[in-house]
């Protein structure tokens, strides 16, 4: 069974972006988190910055938290 669901970013009413603290600002690879805690949706959601409109990934806050501690311990 998959944690994941794949949303458009519209679709995620409640969501406040920020942008990623290690995206770059000119490198055109910047990644955007909302957290949806206090949505209906639960979660943490994940979109391209360059497609605001475009696909968003929710995630169970559990599964963001271990995926960003591997990519702090270089394990991604």
């Amino acid at each position: 069974m998959s944690n994941k669901k794949i949303y458009t970013a519209p679709e995620l009413v409640g969501a406040h972006w920020r942008k990623s603290s290690y995206s770059g600002d000119n490198s055109g690879q910047c990644v955007e988190v909302a957290d949806l805690i206090d949505t209906s949706y639960a979660g943490v959601a994940v979109r391209d910055s360059k497609n605001p409109a475009g696909p968003a990934l929710l995630l169970d806050p559990q599964v963001f938290a271990g995926f960003i501690g591997d990519v702090a311990h270089g394990r991604i």
